[in-house]
């Protein structure tokens, strides 16, 4: 058995992709995958790390969600991708392909589509993107990861399963996260992170939170602040009087390889909206307040983030309302009381979809 999976441009493409390759590996043994991605995205370096054979697609990024005269280059450009993923698709001959986002998604099932190769697209936001929109009238099936974005789809093959969940999140226990960090359990944990290159509006707004913090010692804290933020963080906080090092409850640094174990312990998280992130933090039930990204396309973090909000599992912040006193006192009123922190979980934990990989991959096996 043959598949093609395709995803790109960001890791909330890329890691569903993965999640769903080793769900169909645990279903069927001798499933065969290549991974068609592009020249610079993330995925030329992560998915050759997995271990997935991959190719390229060479592609001048996505379109403009109005007209300009880029976008006629581009369009040029991904027609000319047709022909080159028609002869991908015609060499390695896929019993099905997948798609999970990003714009390289669209010659590569436009191409198998058309060659009456079975086809699934996986919509992970609750705004669909440009190119799941067009493809949602040529593929066979399609998943998304909101009840939301059910709208955005034809109902006869539209299916909400919610979004792929890594095996190592749904794993890892909170015994593991204390020791890994050193924190204890005698006081609350808050996890914030702005995704992996940081979000410098969470940081800014953090570098008061953390002097409060350091200053009451009645919760801690565990700051990812990407790479390129970390030393501007650390100088605004030395500056502001923390030792960072002489401290046991704030801890902050540029990048988590293990994600997984740190959310495992957190009791609130202060996150983006991406929709892989929330897919993450609802499986585990953890409370949280959201800071969508103002820029994302169709401001669809907003939208991700307000279906949180509507059932109690997260307050949302905007960006342009984001402060370190407005953090500060949505912080307060939430770690002071332990019975709203339950009930945000409780209503966490009943959005989550644990099981949405191994779901999407049946679905995707019954194309065969």
């Amino acid at each position: 058995m043959k598949l093609i999976v395709s995803g790109g441009g960001t890791g909330g493409h890329i890691y569903p992709a993965l999640t769903l390759i080793d769900a169909i590996k645990s279903k069927r043994a001798d499933a065969e995958f290549l991974y068609v991605g592009t020249e610079k995205g993330l995925e030329a370096d992560i998915v050759p790390k997995a271990g997935i054979n991959f190719t390229a697609l060479k592609l001048e990024g996505g379109f403009e969600r109005h007209f300009t005269l880029e976008n006629i280059s581009r369009a040029a450009n991904a027609i000319m991708s047709i022909k080159r993923a028609s002869d991908i698709v015609k060499n390695f001959k896929p019993n099905v392909v997948v798609g999970t986002g990003g714009y390289v998604c669209g010659p590569i099932l436009l191409a198998a589509s058309l060659m009456k190769v079975p086809t699934l697209i996986q919509e992970q936001n609750a705004v669909a993107g440009i190119t799941n929109k067009i493809l949602s009238k040529f593929v066979d099936k399609i998943a998304v990861g909101t009840r939301d974005a059910l709208k955005n789809f034809p109902a006869d093959k539209t299916t909400y399963t919610g979004n792929p969940i890594r095996k190592a999140v749904l794993a890892a226990k909170k015994s593991d996260g204390l020791k890994q960090f050193n924190f204890t359990d005698d006081k609350p944990i808050v996890l914030i992170s702005g995704g992996s290159r940081g979000a410098r509006s969470i940081n800014d707004a953090m570098i008061g939170v953390l002097k409060s913090a350091a200053q009451k010692n009645s919760a801690q804290f565990l700051h990812v602040t990407g790479k390129g933020e970390f030393d501007s963080v650390t100088k605004k906080l030395r500056d502001a009087g923390l030792n960072l090092d002489a401290l046991d409850n704030v801890k902050v640094v540029p990048y988590l390889y293990d994600m997984p174990t740190a959310m495992a312990m957190a009791d609130l998280a202060i996150f983006r909206a991406g929709a892989t992130g929330l897919a993450e933090l609802t499986a585990k039930g953890i409370p949280a307040i959201l800071i969508p990204y103002p820029f994302a396309a169709e401001n669809h973090q907003e939208f991700n983030a307000r279906a949180l909000v509507e059932v109690g599992a997260a307050r949302m912040i905007l960006n342009k309302n984001l402060t370190a006193e407005t953090l500060s006192a949505t912080l307060n009123e939430l770690l002071s009381s332990p019975d709203e922190l339950k009930r945000m979980a409780q209503a966490s934990l009943s959005l989550g979809k644990p099981n949405a990989a191994n779901e999407i991959a049946d679905i995707i096996l019954s194309l065969t």
